[in-house]
């Protein structure tokens, strides 16, 4: 909902393998993979489309679990034509848009360093050695030889990753050299490290609450980034946390790509569930945040042409628990938090668009309250609670406040990772 304003905008390391990365043969295969970070595929914003040519993309990337082999996940899934890959390394991070040059691997796909991904296709490197610590960066080059346009790519990734001139081939570059930044993740949409068979994936799948709008950029403190590090010092270290929140994403219905302020947002989750979910290295869990823009959307400008009921976000909600279950993936719900006075800015010459109505509070209040009693979800997260002001239940408090009255600042998205208890992923 904030998003075109910001679209406009546990352990030291292991040891440093020795063995050259050209020199280097294939890794052999895990007992078991698990994810150690993610981002959901998007289609581009309209006009906002980024184009590359003979150029390099650095990724910067904050892992979950730790691992000694690895392995990236390249997606095409919004491209209408093959995506080149022509050469692709992984490495440590040294700082900014640097690695270390005794980490840095060559990664190859199907035994060959360039690769083609086909349209609307998602395809996996070769595996390759490489000791990646719990809670560090990663940087994941991949060199675009073609003109390339991002027509995939994660567009709120709260992070800086670099770009460097039509230079070619500086995916093996120490010292990256850096031509512009940019503050999406393009193509790139999974990073999996090797794991024995108790690792599990935890997959936060939500909207821009879980995609971390309203935190710190760089700075890794999104609620699911506090419960990765809260798992990691009590000493789960085999248990990942998986981001799949997406800007303005809704439950029920895609959002459209033309649209005001609710442009290129993602499919709807009943859509993308199996993608984005249960398809993930290792899932064992799925906690659900996604509702309140079904519940809150479009706003003041724009005619409410699909109200939405509390019983119709009750069944998205049912739908997804009885596929998650059908996978044998334990689902936590979470309440959707207040709302009252959030708005969106779309200038500083055009009056804000404002979502909150009384009618919609009340949708709110009963799905909330279906989602606490039911007893559908395996269990149930009150984030409603953590962050809402007690004096003022419909608002958020003031302390957790990014600015919208709606998404939780860093304070408040340590609230609600402190708030997860740890013993919902007890492994079995």
């Amino acid at each position: 909902m904030r998003m075109l304003r910001l679209v406009a905008v546990v352990c030291a390391v292991i040891g440093l393998l020795s063995t050259p990365a050209t020199a280097q043969g294939p890794a052999t295969k895990p007992t078991r993979w698990v994810g150690t970070w993610a981002a959901a595929p998007q289609a581009p914003l309209p006009g906002a489309l980024q184009t590359f040519r003979n150029q390099t993309l650095r990724l910067i990337v904050h892992t979950s679990v730790g691992g000694t082999q690895v392995r990236i996940k390249v997606s095409n899934t919004f491209g209408d034509h093959p995506l080149l890959i022509g050469a692709a390394h992984i490495a440590r991070r040294a700082g900014e848009a640097d690695i270390d040059p005794a980490s840095d691997r060559t990664l190859n796909f199907h035994g060959r360093p360039p690769a083609t991904v086909p349209a609307r296709s998602t395809i996996v490197s070769d595996p390759v050695d490489l000791d990646v610590p719990a809670l560090s960066d990663l940087a994941v080059s991949l060199f675009l030889p073609n003109i390339t346009q991002a027509d995939t790519l994660h567009i709120l990734a709260l992070q800086t990753s670099y770009v460097s001139g039509e230079t070619g081939d500086s995916t093996a570059a120490a010292k990256f050299p850096v031509a512009k930044k940019i503050h999406s993740w393009p193509f790139l949409t999974g990073i999996d490290v090797a794991a024995s068979s108790h690792a599990a994936a935890i997959v936060a799948f939500g909207s821009s609450l879980t995609d971390g709008d309203g935190t710190t950029s760089d700075a890794n403190r999104r609620w699911p980034d506090v419960v990765a590090e809260r798992l990691q010092k009590a000493d789960a270290k085999e248990v990942s946390v998986l981001n799949e929140g997406i800007i303005g994403n809704r439950l029920l219905r895609d959002s459209p790509q033309q649209t005001r302020f609710g442009a290129a947002l993602g499919e709807a989750a009943l859509s993308r569930f199996e993608r984005d979910v249960l398809s993930q290295s290792a899932v064992k869990y799925v906690v659900v945040g996604i509702g309140i823009n079904d519940i809150l959307m479009p706003g003041s400008l724009t005619p409410q042409t699909e109200p939405v009921s509390a019983e119709n976000v009750i069944s998205g909600y049912r739908q997804l628990i009885a596929r998650a279950h059908q996978k044998g993936v334990r689902v936590i719900g979470t309440t959707n938090p207040p709302a009252e006075d959030s708005f969106l800015a779309l200038s500083k010459t055009e009056p804000p668009i404002k979502f909150y109505t009384p009618d919609k509070e009340r949708v709110r209040q009963k799905v909330n309250d279906w989602i606490r009693s039911s007893k559908a979800f395996d269990a149930v997260i009150d984030f409603d609670q953590v962050v809402r002001d007690p004096d003022r239940p419909t608002r958020i408090l003031p302390a957790y406040d990014s600015g919208d009255h709606l998404h939780p600042n860093d304070a408040g998205c340590a609230a609600e990772g402190n708030t997860v208890p740890l013993t919902l992923f007890q492994q079995q």
